[in-house]
């Protein structure tokens, strides 16, 4: 039997870094500010988000409006996971018609969240554009999906995760590519 890997990808004081470049990095490109609203897609995405507006917040003094999206029922293979989907909760702060929304998630990896979180999106109005901030890339995509905003990128092989770690989730901030 293989014995599990893992490596650090980041420490804390690197994903400090790097989310504190997203920040700024969004600050700067969204020119429609008073208009710009954070959804983090459940569970990783929201304390990325939430996050992201600490730093903005800091930074410039906005204060972003922050939602949380739940895609349960609009991933491709919920009935493949159970019969019966947790269902969470979707809070949005705001009316989204409109509105610049960054989806902000902890890691792309095939596409297919970030759809289902489009999809999802959709039902709760029409934003002027739909822009994604991701802590990790870490490629292997099935759909033509790519990140506006990147924390870091990382080549991983397909039985490797990234997993994100973080004290929101009772954890010491860190990320690390596991393997199986």
């Amino acid at each position: 039997m293989a014995e599990k890997t893992s490596r650090l990808l980041l420490a804390a004081d690197e994903m400090d870094e790097v989310l504190d470049k997203m920040a700024s990095s969004i600050y700067a490109e969204v020119a429609d500010k008073n208009n710009l609203v954070l959804v983090g897609i459940r569970t990783g995405g929201v304390h990325i988000a939430n996050r992201l507006y600490d730093k903005i917040k800091a930074k410039s003094g906005l204060e972003v409006p922050v939602g949380i999206l739940d895609i349960g029922l609009y991933r491709d293979d919920w009935t493949r996971l159970s019969t019966n989907p947790i269902v969470r909760s979707t809070e949005l702060p705001v009316p989204i018609d409109d509105r610049v929304v960054v989806l902000v998630d902890d890691v792309l990896f095939t596409g297919r969240t970030v759809r289902a979180a489009m999809d999802a999106l959709i039902d709760f109005g029409r934003p002027k554009r739909i822009e994604l901030a991701v802590l990790v890339d870490r490629g292997h995509r099935e759909f033509p999906i790519c990140a506006n905003y990147v924390g870091t990128s990382v080549s991983t092989a397909l039985d490797e995760i990234v997993n994100v770690y973080m004290r929101e989730a009772e954890e010491e901030d860190r990320v690390m590519v596991e393997g199986k």
